[in-house]
C-alpha cells in the first residue's frame, strides 16, 4: 500500500429534512386535522481513529465527502428519516487541520478516538408542530436547517517510540528487521526506503516498542533533497533517535563525515529535533577485525566531540543489539 501522509479534502453535513403540510383526510374524518410530520435531522460527519490504518491513501481519491440529507415529513405526524452520519476513518497520529487558518481541530493519539466535526442540519417542522387553541388548521411549517461545509487538511504524524535515521546504506532496513517482525525492502542502492516504515519489538515485561526506519536523509535533505524533508517530520514525536553508521567504511573520516551530515541536517531542518536525545549505533562491525573496532571508533570520538552515548552492533550477526534493546527497553 502507498504512503500518503497529507490529504485536503472537502466535507459536509447533510440538509435537515423539511416539515410538510398536511391535514387528516379519511373516511370518518374528512376534516381532521394538521397531521404533517417534521423532517429527519441530517447526518454529522465524525472521524475515528484506528490503530490498523497507516496512511491517508483513502482520502487522495475521495475530495469531497458528504453525510446523507435527512428526508422530509410525511403525513399522519411521521417524521422523516435521519440522515445517515459519515465516520472516517483515520491512523493514530492524524491532525485535523482547518485550511483557512492553519488551526489545528483534533488530534488523535489513541485508538479508536471518535470525533464529531460537524453537525448534520437541524429537521425542519410539520405543521402539526404549529397547532394551538386559536389556530387549529395551521398552514404553517420550517425548512431543514441546511448542512455545513468544511475544506480540512489531514495530517499524518507517525507515532513510534524511537526513531531510525541515517545515510543510505547504513543498515537501518536490516537493524530493523533484525529486532522486528517488520519486512522491509533491503537492497544495496540509493533509497532502498522509499516510504517510512513500522517495527515492533517488546520488552521482557512485555511493554510494546513501536520503531520508526525513515527514509531518504542525505546532505541538503532539510532543504528538500533527496525524500528526507518530507518524511523529517515524522521523527518529531520519538522519545529518542538512532543514528546508524556504516562503520566498515575503510577511512574514518568518512564515517566522520556521515555523521556530521546527519547532524548538520536535523540542525537545519528543526532545532527541537536536533537537541532530542540521539544514540550513535555504528553498524556493520560483522565486516571489520574485532582488533581494528576500537582503533576506528577512537579516531572517531577525537574528532566528533558531541557523541555522549553510542554502541556497536552487527545487524547480521546480531551482536550487541541485546544490549541496545534493554537499553532502548529502560528508557522507552
Amino acid at each position: 500500500m502507498k504512503f500518503i501522509d497529507e490529504a485536503i479534502i472537502k466535507i459536509k453535513s447533510g440538509n435537515g429534512g423539511d416539515g410538510i403540510i398536511s391535514f387528516r383526510r379519511e373516511k370518518n374524518a374528512p376534516k381532521g386535522g394538521p397531521d404533517g410530520g417534521d423532517g429527519g435531522d441530517g447526518g454529522s460527519i465524525w472521524f475515528q481513529s484506528n490503530k490498523n490504518l497507516n496512511t491517508l491513501i483513502d482520502y487522495t481519491f475521495q475530495k469531497i465527502i458528504k453525510a446523507e440529507n435527512g428526508e422530509s415529513g410525511k403525513n399522519r405526524k411521521k417524521s422523516g428519516k435521519k440522515g445517515k452520519d459519515k465516520i472516517l476513518s483515520v491512523p493514530i497520529g492524524t491532525k485535523i487541520i482547518n485550511c483557512y487558518n492553519n488551526e489545528i481541530i483534533k488530534e488523535f493519539k489513541y485508538d479508536k478516538e471518535l470525533f464529531l466535526l460537524i453537525k448534520g442540519g437541524w429537521h425542519g417542522l410539520g405543521n402539526n408542530r404549529f397547532k394551538s387553541p386559536t389556530n387549529r388548521t395551521p398552514r404553517k411549517r420550517s425548512l431543514g436547517k441546511k448542512g455545513q461545509e468544511k475544506t480540512i487538511k489531514l495530517e499524518l504524524s507517525l507515532l513510534a517510540d524511537v526513531g531510525v535515521l541515517g545515510l543510505p546504506n547504513v543498515g537501518k532496513s536490516t537493524f530493523i528487521k533484525s529486532i522486528s517482525s517488520a519486512k522491509p525492502k533491503i537492497g544495496n542502492y540509493l533509497f532502498t526506503t522509499l516510504i517510512p516504515s513500522l517495527g515492533v519489538f517488546f520488552t521482557k515485561s512485555k511493554k510494546k516498542i513501536v520503531i520508526a526506519d525513515i527514509p531518504g536523509i542525505i546532505s541538503g535533505a532539510s532543504k528538500g533533497a533527496g525524500l528526507g524533508l518530507k518524511f523529517l517530520k515524522h521523527l518529531e514525536k520519538c522519545k529518542i533517535l538512532l543514528h546508524i553508521i556504516d562503520l566498515s567504511l575503510n577511512k574514518y573520516k568518512e564515517i566522520v563525515k556521515n555523521i556530521l551530515i546527519i547532524t548538520k541536517e536535523l540542525k537545519l531542518y528543526n532545532k527541537s529535533l536536533y537537541k532530542k536525545k540521539r544514540w550513535i549505533v555504528f553498524n556493520k562491525s560483522d565486516l571489520i577485525e574485532k582488533n581494528q573496532i576500537k582503533i576506528k571508533i577512537k579516531k572517531i570520538l577525537k574528532k566528533v566531540k558531541n557523541i555522549k552515548k553510542y554502541y556497536v552492533i552487527s545487524s547480521i550477526t546480531k551482536n550487541g543489539i541485546n544490549n541496545l534493546c534493554k537499553d532502548l527497553s529502560k528508557l522507552v
